[in-house]
């Protein structure tokens, strides 16, 4: 694609966001509503436009090689994605679910479910590339100091004199067996050769006989191949099959690939020529327009002195540094301003006596109002639901602004590489010079004011220099202690390098979150109006990883005011992916991987002092060298009801009192995120397992369609082929039950190196796969019921079972209400006969 092409995307791209903001700014401001199916359609509908500006203005910042350009989409960007969070947010409260179902919102805007999918910035990785790469071979070469690598000297075994004879009397056996075989072998092909010789002399076949037989079998052999060339032409045509060469990627694909590496390319190039202009400029500015600058703001300074002076009698007091210098002046400015200031400060003072006075005595009656009206104001808000107030909208409305200002009608036919425009850059460094003027110029006129003032009125001044003392010793009294640092004289890397040794510290797996396969849930929607609740879909369960872990994660600008989501917990059987999806949020952001399972902390770090440096070291790390996830393992042995006899020693309740101060100690700031892992929830003690993990994520075991996909995908990672012989669809029905981690273990039995040597010659079939996966125990319906009701138990759970039933008690009323109606009007129909 050219830069033509990207830039009509872009102005395509705010064409539809400027119609959505159209939509949702007034519902910012609307009343509160009560209807619940148009409020959720209402944010589905905004949901999803978001999303599809969000894929259009990532590809745009992926390949958009101007760099001015690249900044306004970038602050576009992280608004739309907090925005994208808070509804997310807004939908969860409203249906008391973590899953949504939107297929008749997608239906009416003639949308796939793949449309819907949240793409990862592919930015979060590229700008710090560098770092994760260092920080990769750091913590290899730390990690092959700690465990050298030691050659396994290969042992030799004495054999006694009975063991030796035998191994020699096996082989001996063995070479008599295969002479045996082979002698055999070549009197069975003697006597094949003479009973074929035989027949070949006593034929009497006619010959014109003999050739109809072979064309006939010919004939046959050439129409069954062409038979079959033609029906795979025919369901190809008909997109029942893919095409021989679906999977592989065609030329125009790679050539498209091969130039947006050359845009990325590029891209470092003019960012490169960008900040070099960023210098250049702002120093030719201040060479140039500097004196010009520093001569007018000295005389509008003093020009505003002496107006002062002259209407209100007396000079004014210079505004400090940190009220913004003369900046401050400028803001409110003409005397005649400054003396009705003054005026309306005596006034407040006046009324400020009188209203004590008056609350002294009716402060009673005013509390007592305030309590009721309070009442009233929350019956008011619970009648209705109001949008909660943005704090990305106004992110996304300033960015669109700023293209419609600067970018929209701008003549770019001369700019063909798409550089940096000098005259923008200018705007902001001469705004950057002006305020670094300002400062040197305040330090001039604040003395040149001091020194007027001593001449004029010395008293005066002495008596506010005071003043101005005692203000100071008051500014002492209001500072705060800090937290203890227990690492005070340690640096980062030593702390990193103990992490590391001590294997709390670990090398995240290679995994991206598009390698979590699934298949979207199309029934969901048609399910839950017939009240029966859906279990979610794998590709459900992905969506949620990206909105609650990958962008908070991967953005500081979105984890800052995004609603706060400081633990997560994936609950699900065992091979359904949990580790993965773990590690998948490490690969996707370049984050660090600290592992503070159970058994991995087990017997480090002893006692009361070990554990809070232990805590200590991690957290201070992770928010060092941020972002970090926080992982454990079995995450209910921390919580457990009560600890079985052969785990006490290992104490796996150790952070479970510090728990509730880890979670406090992570701020806005920090993109630290803590993910507990775990296949026996129901083990742990409910109420501080639900406080403890603010999100609770459960992952079920995967349905047809994503079994199906599942086969497809697991089979040629493995190497092997894919063809009409191999039954998909019915190995995908028999596999109900199995996880990701049996599909995979049976693959890796079936498609060892001599069966995809034999592909070719003997295709794979789908009986092939029952034999290993027959070995395995998959997950049954009680184990699949346990994990639903142990759900329900928890406190999204319960809110949604208390919503379905106030819905219930509704219905109910209604229907009595229509009943005893009818029962009236059959009372009055029977006294009339």
């Amino acid at each position: 694609m050219s830069n033509r092409t990207y830039n009509k995307m872009w102005a395509d791209t705010h064409e539809a966001l400027h119609y959505l903001l159209k939509q949702e700014i007034p519902a910012q401001v609307a009343k509160p509503q009560t209807d619940r199916l148009m409020i959720f359609q209402m944010l589905t509908t905004f949901y999803i436009k978001y999303v599809q500006i969000f894929r259009s203005m990532e590809t745009l910042y992926d390949q958009i090689v101007h760099p001015q350009k690249r900044r306004v989409i970038r602050h576009v960007l992280d608004g739309i994605m907090g925005r994208i969070l808070e509804m997310k947010n807004e939908m969860v409260k409203l249906e008391f679910s973590e899953f949504h179902y939107y297929d008749d919102v997608l239906q009416d805007l003639k949308l796939t479910p793949e449309d819907l999918e949240i793409p990862i910035p592919r930015y979060f990785l590229k700008d710090k590339l560098k770092v994760v790469k260092d920080r990769e071979n750091i913590l290899a070469q730390i990690l092959s100091q700690t465990w050298p690598q030691v050659e396994k000297k290969k042992s030799i075994k004495i054999l006694t004199l009975e063991e030796a004879i035998q191994i020699i009397q096996i082989s001996e056996r063995a070479r008599q067996g295969r002479l045996r075989a082979k002698f055999m072998l070549e009197i069975r092909m003697e006597e094949e050769k003479e009973r074929l010789a035989k027949r070949r002399v006593a034929s009497t076949l006619d010959p014109e006989i003999a050739a109809t037989c072979i064309q006939k079998i010919w004939r046959g052999y050439v129409q069954r191949k062409t038979t079959k060339k033609e029906r795979a032409e025919e369901m190809i045509f008909l997109e029942m099959v893919p095409p021989p060469n679906f999977q592989k990627p065609s030329s125009a694909q790679l050539q498209a690939q091969k130039i947006d590496l050359q845009r990325n390319v590029v891209q470092e190039v003019h960012e490169v020529e960008y900040q070099q202009a960023l210098i250049s400029i702002k120093e030719q500015v201040r060479v140039v327009e500097g004196p010009d600058i520093k001569d007018t703001l000295q005389k509008q300074i003093r020009q505003w002195i002496i107006e002062c002076r002259n209407t209100t009698g007396k000079f004014p007091d210079y505004p400090d540094v940190e009220k913004g210098g003369s900046a401050d002046i400028f803001a409110s400015k003409t005397p005649q301003e400054v003396r009705q200031e003054l005026a309306a400060q005596e006034q407040k003072k006046k009324q400020k006596d009188k209203d004590k006075e008056q609350n002294e005595k009716k402060g009673k009656k005013d509390t007592k109002k305030k309590k009721k009206k309070g009442k009233a104001d929350k019956e008011e808000e619970e009648e209705g639901w109001k949008m909660a107030r943005s704090h990305f909208l106004s992110t996304v409305t300033e960015g669109h602004s700023t293209y419609e200002g600067v970018w929209q009608n701008r003549d770019e036919r001369m700019n063909f590489s798409q550089k940096h425009v000098p005259e923008l850059i200018k705007e902001d460094k001469r705004k950057e010079v002006e305020e670094e003027i300002r400062i040197q110029v305040d330090e001039l006129m604040r003395e040149e004011l001091k020194n007027l003032k001593l001449a004029v009125d010395k008293d005066k001044s002495a008596k506010k220099g005071k003043k101005g003392g005692k203000k100071k010793k008051k500014g002492k009294k209001g500072k705060k202690k800090k937290g203890k640092d227990l690492t005070v004289n340690r640096t980062i890397d030593s702390l990193y390098e103990e992490l590391v040794r001590e294997g709390l510290l670990i090398q995240p797996k290679n995994v991206r979150l598009s390698d979590f396969k699934g298949e979207y849930s199309y029934l969901g929607t048609t399910l839950r109006q017939t009240d029966i609740e859906p279990m979610p879909s794998l590709v459900d369960v992905r969506q949620l990883i990206a909105l609650y872990g990958i962008l908070p994660l991967g953005s500081q600008a979105v984890h800052e005011k995004a609603p706060l989501v400081k633990s997560l917990l994936l609950a699900g059987p065992s091979g359904v992916g949990k580790k993965m999806l773990v590690h998948a949020l490490c690969t996707e952001t370049g984050a660090n991987l600290f592992n503070l399972s159970p058994h991995n902390i087990a017997g480090k770090y002893p006692g009361k002092i070990g554990l809070q440096m232990m805590i200590h070291l991690v957290f201070k790390v992770a928010c060092l060298l941020q972002p970090s996830v926080v992982w454990i393992d079995n995450a209910e042995k921390t919580f457990y009801k009560k600890v079985p006899k052969l785990e006490k020693r290992l104490e796996p309740k150790r952070l479970k009192k510090s728990f509730p101060n880890i979670l406090k100690s992570i701020k806005a700031r920090d993109r630290v995120l803590i993910v507990g892992t775990t296949k026996r929830p129901f083990d742990a003690e409910l109420k501080s397992f639900c406080r403890s993990f603010q999100k609770i994520v459960l992952i079920p075991r995967p349905d047809y369609t994503s079994r199906f996909v599942l086969w497809q995908s697991i089979i040629q990672q493995n190497g092997g082929i894919l063809t009409s012989s191999l039954d998909l669809s019915s190995l995908a029905k028999v596999t109900d039950g199995y996880t990701q981690g049996h599909l995979s273990q049976a693959a890796k039995d079936v498609l060892t190196e001599r069966r995809i040597k034999q592909l070719h010659t003997k295709p794979l079939t789908a009986v092939e796969f029952i034999t290993p996966l027959a070995k395995q125990d998959p997950i049954y319906k009680e184990e699949e019921e346990s994990f639903k009701d142990w759900y329900a138990k928890t406190p999204l759970g319960k809110k949604k079972a208390k919503a379905s039933k106030e819905a219930e008690n509704e219905e109910g009323k209604d229907k009595g209400t229509k009943g005893k109606k009818g029962k009236k009007g059959k009372k009055k129909g029977r006294k009339k006969k």
